[in-house]
């Protein structure tokens, strides 16, 4: 397969060339791994190749009318699930499953793209396994997730399991170097960094495709400023804020909240340990503060905390139950002001 597409994941590739060699596509593949780690890159790649009419060469061949409409993303044979909105139900799968049985429209597969598979309940997933077992011969499945293990058994022992990995700073930064050879090379290592190996965030940065994510990020801002006063009642207010306006917080965006407070008190551990190389002065003032004001026991545990708020995320937290657990977690943390002198 012509995986060039996909950075970084060598040991998921040599995975897939060895297994198209032996016996060619598979019918079901579960795409596991955090948000940004190219899960959508890889299901566009496959997705192309299942709908490939190139009669020699690796697969996808990107030329042929099939890969280009894949590309586009208006191929009639591939099929995308989740409308963004809600979760996939039982009544979206047994549509699927009368679906599946019409023949493709031009290509000889059909594939059928489950984005956030996490989130289908058992009763969706028990509706898919016969399909998955016993379906006709030219039906291929996706199921994109950030954990596989949140797919029953029954489901994930009839699917091929593709875990992607973040992939290391000289990959990143060689990657997004290619693709954004117009912009500022020292942006461009700066993304790379604060990506910490999962590509999209760092894509959403440099293309500020992030949509709310600027909300996102000021909103950071303000809570690790109201952790660094250690007011607990300014923390109290901003941490309830997330829970009054419902529509803005919702858990895509709560996620996004989640790893951008990792990020930051990532930065002052940095900032602790004497280096300083952010060109954001934002992000390098707020990073200072909080290197000044939290021991670093503190700061490895609220990383630990937003790490785990995060994954909560995934499932269906709501922003009332994320609010009071991120408040009282936050306000417990270690007691002890860091060594990092104020910054004036």
């Amino acid at each position: 397969m012509d995986l060039h597409a996909l950075a970084g994941n060598a040991p998921l590739k040599r995975q897939l060339e060895l297994e198209t060699q032996r016996r060619g596509l598979g019918h079901a593949y579960i795409l596991a791994g955090p948000p940004g780690s190219g899960k959508h890159t890889l299901a566009r790649l496959l997705s192309a190749a299942l709908v490939c009419s190139a009669q020699t060469g690796p697969l996808p061949c990107g030329h042929c009318s099939g890969c280009r409409k894949v590309q586009g993303g208006i191929h009639p044979d591939v099929v995308r699930v989740w409308d963004g909105e809600r979760d996939i139900n039982v009544a979206q799968i047994r549509a699927l499953r009368a679906d599946a049985y019409i023949r493709p429209n031009e290509a000889a597969r059909k594939v059928y793209l489950l984005e956030e598979a996490q989130n289908l309940n058992p009763s969706a997933q028990n509706a898919l396994l016969k399909l998955l077992e016993e379906g006709p011969p030219y039906a291929a499945f996706l199921f994109l997730t950030e954990n596989a293990a949140a797919l029953l058994p029954t489901v994930r022992s009839r699917c091929e399991v593709l875990t992607l990995s973040p992939i290391t700073l000289a990959e990143a930064e060689e990657y997004l170097l290619a693709r954004y050879p117009d912009q500022d090379p020292q942006q461009v290592r700066q993304a790379a960094r604060r990506c910490e190996g999962l590509l999209g965030y760092a894509v959403a940065e440099l293309e500020h495709t992030g949509g709310g994510d600027s909300l996102q990020r000021e909103t950071a801002l303000s809570l690790m400023d109201a952790l660094a006063q250690g007011d607990e009642l300014v923390l109290f207010e901003r941490c309830a804020a997330l829970e009054t306006d419902k529509k803005t917080w919702d858990r895509d965006a709560l996620a996004t909240l989640m790893d951008e407070c990792a990020l930051l008190c990532r930065d002052a551990l940095v900032c602790a340990c004497g280096v300083d190389d952010d060109l954001d002065s934002q992000r390098q003032a707020e990073a200072h503060r909080l290197a000044a004001s939290l021991s670093r026991p503190a700061l490895m545990e609220a990383v630990a905390l937003f790490q785990r708020l995060r994954g909560a995320c995934g499932f269906y937290i709501g922003g009332g139950h994320l609010a009071g657990w991120l408040c009282a977690a936050l306000s417990s943390l270690p007691a002890g002001r860091g060594t990092l002198q104020p910054t004036q």
